[in-house]
């Protein structure tokens, strides 16, 4: 497996690092369970205040960690700051509420006593994370877990070398020991044989496709390790209605084109009631030709590049095959001639079930609309994806948008806003998005022991 920043907005391969070998991967392993022994002895108001210093360090130099993942993946940049700030926020949000969180419930036993279930560490975990947010992706599983006095080994995408090596360098910095976090340049035949077997090494956290977490979660499973998954999504935009009509097409650009159409959590599939179709369609594919790709270091950029030019090909693919289908394009459908991995932003219209954008999801800036008579046709299209990540529902009446948010088969919906995220909330789908859950009180319980500690009752 190959670790190296190939912009791609030019496609220069800028820098190239080497795969670690099988005895450094093992030696990191080593390690981290040998820091195990001491780090979740060190009390939680130190691992706190080291915290708290690591989201000092992400502010402080914010403009050159956001231009460094711009350059790796192509995040436009005032995008990658926004993400920065965010990573910071993780990183303090877990600082200040570790503690709480620590502490558990109490319960009140049938046979007496006193009964409290706490949460404690459990050991060496590993982290499998991907490109399209190098920060933001590492921060919600190591934040919560470094702080619960676990140790994280973390595998990052081969696409984004330099990013991986400066959080650990940041980590270091901060003040943690050396081997609490410790970046390794690994391939995925050294993730299935010498990471996930070893005995040290409790649980795994990975971010990614289908079939990366079908993978891991089959050593796993064979391991007897615990996971996380957060895959795929294909997440609907339902709209109930042509009401408050600009804020709506807003949301849904937003909701598509962010970070290059590359989130799991992008709206995907806009799905729209007949009464409102024609009005929100010809504003929103409106909406959608005027977003002109951009030059990602430029602070006033929306659209950049894919992350790379194979990226880009395998959706051009996919519009291809629509199109071939009978779909139509209402917007883009082309790729841009230069070097880089550009394209235009897409609307599809007319997708039926025999075409591959219907059933997969389109990892780029690529819309895809459809008429339904009411909300529950919406409701029945937007289950019937085998993706169940995010979504969100559009309507003048709340209440109305609520209970049909409340009927959609997905792990986040958000309501007269596209899908976003925060410290506070949870993350994570169902069905093939993935199992567990990052973020907020429920990212720290995943990879805790739920220890029950009982005393009788007094006599």
């Amino acid at each position: 497996m190959a670790y190296a920043t190939t912009n791609p907005a030019t496609g220069e391969t800028v820098k190239t690092f080497e795969t670690a070998t099988d005895q450094q991967i093992r030696d990191a392993v080593a390690r981290s369970a040998k820091e195990y022994t001491s780090w979740r002895t060190v009390p939680v108001a130190e691992r706190a205040r080291l915290m708290h210093a690591m989201a000092g360090l992400y502010r402080e130099r914010q403009d050159k960690l956001a231009a460094l993942i711009t350059e790796e993946m192509g995040k436009p940049l005032a995008q990658s700051v926004s993400e920065v700030q965010l990573v910071a926020d993780i990183y303090d949000y877990y600082a200040d509420n570790a503690e709480e969180f620590m502490k558990g419930r109490t319960l009140t036993p049938s046979t007496g006593g006193e009964a409290r279930v706490v949460l404690d560490s459990t050991g060496v975990l590993l982290g499998i994370m991907p490109w399209n947010f190098p920060y933001y992706q590492v921060a919600r599983f190591a934040a919560p877990n470094v702080m619960l006095g676990n140790t994280v080994i973390l595998k990052h995408a081969g696409n984004v070398p330099q990013a991986a090596l400066v959080q650990e360098q940041l980590f270091h910095e901060a003040g943690f020991p050396e081997d609490v976090y410790i970046n390794v340049f690994a391939s995925n035949d050294q993730v299935a044989e010498i990471i996930i077997p070893d005995p040290a090494v409790q649980g795994v956290s990975l971010t990614g496709s289908e079939r990366a977490g079908a993978s891991v979660a089959a050593t796993a499973g064979k391991n007897l390790k615990k996971v996380v998954l957060e895959l795929g999504g294909s997440d609907p935009f339902i709209v109930l209605d042509a009401e408050n009509l600009e804020r709506t097409v807003k949301q849904g650009v937003l909701g598509r084109m962010s970070n290059n159409g590359q989130a799991c959590t992008n709206a995907k599939r806009f799905i729209v009631l007949e009464d409102a179709y024609d009005t929100f369609v010809e504003n929103f594919t409106q909406a959608v030709q005027g977003v002109t790709p951009g030059d990602p270091m430029d602070q006033k950029t929306f659209l950049g590049p894919l992350c790379a030019v194979e990226a880009r090909d395998e959706i051009m693919e996919q519009v291809q095959d629509a199109v071939d289908k009978g779909a139509t394009v209402l917007a883009g459908g082309k790729k841009l001639d230069k070097p880089g991995a550009w394209m235009e932003a897409t609307v599809l219209a007319d997708v039926t079930p025999e075409m591959r954008a219907y059933a997969e999801e389109i990892f780029g800036p690529v819309a895809v609309v459809y008429k339904v008579k009411d909300a529950d046709e919406a409701v029945e299209l937007a289950n019937s994806s085998p993706f169940g990540l995010g979504g969100s529902v559009f309507g003048s009446d709340e209440a109305a948008a609520v209970e049909v948010a409340q009927r959609v088969d997905s792990g986040m919906v958000y309501v007269n806003e596209t899908t976003g995220t925060a410290p506070d909330l949870p993350f994570g789908g169902v069905k093939r998005s993935g199992v567990g859950r990052e973020l907020g009180p429920f990212g720290i319980e995943e990879f805790a022991n739920k220890k029950l500690i009982h005393t009788p009752k007094k006599k």
